[in-house]
């Protein structure tokens, strides 16, 4: 693994990007979901990153949950440990618009649940308040506990 950053126009013929890089591509997973129209749904967003180790991020309006994790293959020096072997999502991945010289920037990125319900409370209209009982109507309208004999 080199250390040097290169660009990929400066690739001489018969290198390979992945020789330059920090394998950004082994180091997390991104799945599209659904596009949030309700409270509930992002309320389940901010249940997904309750649990760490997991952002979500909004590019060209896809949503993805994106989880950080390496690849338990990834060797020390970026290669892969289980290259023979390897998932075909891994074979199939060219370098032809890899990561290696991309920003990191997204459209939005939300990665703690403070920053989810800030936005939701920005797009979404106001969440609807549940009407109070008056004691009277309440106490008319309460069952009466099951009781086994």
């Amino acid at each position: 693994m080199s250390t040097v950053t290169v660009r990929r126009t400066e690739l001489k013929p018969g290198e390979v990007l992945c020789s330059y890089c920090t394998a950004r591509c082994c180091r997390y997973f991104a799945l599209p979901i659904e596009t949030p129209e309700t409270w509930e749904d992002y309320d389940h967003m901010r249940w997904y990153v309750m649990h760490g180790s997991c952002a979500i991020f909004v590019d060209e309006d896809v949503w993805f949950l994106m989880v950080y994790g390496d690849c338990k293959y990834l060797l020390d020096d970026y290669r892969c440990g289980n290259y023979e072997d390897r998932p075909k999502i891994c074979r199939s991945y060219t370098t032809d618009e890899c990561e290696y010289d991309n920003d990191g920037t997204y459209d939005r990125l939300f990665e703690t649940p403070e920053q989810i319900w800030e936005y939701a409370h920005a797009v979404l209209p106001p969440k609807k308040k549940k009407k109070k009982k008056n004691s009277a109507t309440e106490a008319s309208h309460q069952k009466l506990p099951i009781v086994h004999v």
